[in-house]
C-alpha cells in the first residue's frame, strides 16, 4: 500500500515555493496541505511532534514567534508550543513533508534527493 506524499506549510511562503517546484520538477505526486487554509489540528500536530520533536517544529525565527509577547515564550513546554503553533500556523517550521510513513523538516535539494531517492 502506498500512500501519497503530502506537504505541509503556507502556499506563500518562498521556501515552500521552491520545495514544491523541486517536487514538481522531479514528477513527484504530492498533495499541499495549507496551515492557513485546511483545518490543522492539535492531533496532527501532535503527530508531528511525535515525529519531529516539538522544538524542531516551533519556528523561533520566524517573524510570528519574535512577535510574541515575552510571558507567552517563557517556560514553553510541548503542550504550550502546540497551542501557539494551533492558534498562529505560520509558527511551523516549512516545510513538513509526510513520505513513506515518515516526517522531515525544512527544504535542501540535497535532502530532497535523499528523501526521494533521486
Amino acid at each position: 500500500m502506498t500512500t501519497k506524499t503530502i506537504m505541509y506549510g503556507i502556499k506563500n511562503c518562498d521556501t515552500i515555493r521552491k520545495a514544491r517546484n523541486w517536487l514538481t520538477e522531479h514528477n513527484i505526486d504530492f498533495d499541499f496541505f495549507d496551515y492557513r487554509k485546511d483545518e490543522l489540528t492539535l492531533e496532527q500536530l501532535k503527530a508531528f511532534s511525535a515525529a519531529c520533536g516539538w522544538s524542531n517544529l516551533l519556528n523561533t525565527r520566524g517573524t510570528t514567534y519574535r512577535q510574541l509577547a515575552a510571558q507567552d515564550k517563557e517556560n514553553l513546554d510541548e503542550n504550550k508550543a502546540l497551542a501557539l503553533m494551533l492558534a498562529q500556523p505560520a509558527m511551523i517550521k516549512r516545510p513538513l513533508v509526510h513520505h513513506k510513513g515518515q516526517y522531515h523538516l525544512g527544504f535542501k535539494p540535497d535532502q530532497y534527493q535523499d528523501i526521494f531517492s533521486i
